[in-house]
């Protein structure tokens, strides 16, 4: 089974597919879909909407597990963020793909055993879970986190639904 893990915004959304086989765990990869600030935001979510549409062709996931948006200090941003999920959530259906909300308490609490862990924890827990291949690589710090997020949404669904 694939599970791939969406840490959805509409600049960075970061990405990370998980295999469950026989032996365990199996890190499939991790990367980003980034759009240009500049754009439209219809061009932005179209951007989105496509790389979404090219990762489920080329990830062949089983499951989509993605973060919840729960709260928002900055109104537009939250809609904005709500309409990229919107467009991620289209994707999965176009591409018949079932989808798994969570809330990012959950996801904390499920990865790194607390509600209210920071990143670094939960960079550490990923990589704990997942080995060495976990690391920044090419990707900016902060574009990584969007990824390690990603990948700790994907574990999330792993643990929760009593994968392994």
């Amino acid at each position: 089974m694939i599970i791939v893990g969406i840490d959805p915004g509409t600049a960075t959304t970061g990405w990370g597919a998980i295999e469950v086989n026989g032996k365990g765990l199996l890190l499939r990869g991790f990367g980003l879909i980034e759009t240009d600030k500049e754009l439209l935001a219809q061009e932005r979510l179209f951007g989105i909407y496509t790389g979404m549409n090219t990762l489920l062709r080329e990830m062949k996931p089983d499951v989509l597990a993605i973060e919840k948006l729960f709260f928002a200090t900055n109104a537009k941003t939250a809609i904005r963020v709500g309409q990229a999920q919107g467009v991620m959530l289209l994707s999965a259906a176009t591409a018949k793909v079932p989808v798994f909300e969570y809330a990012p308490g959950t996801i904390k609490k499920a990865i790194a055993g607390d509600g209210k862990a920071d990143k670094k924890l939960i960079q550490a827990s990923v990589r704990k879970v997942l080995g060495g291949k976990v690391r920044s690589g090419k990707h900016k710090k902060t574009h990584f986190d969007n990824s390690a997020d990603a990948l700790a949404v994907a574990l999330c669904h792993i643990y929760i639904e009593r994968l392994v």
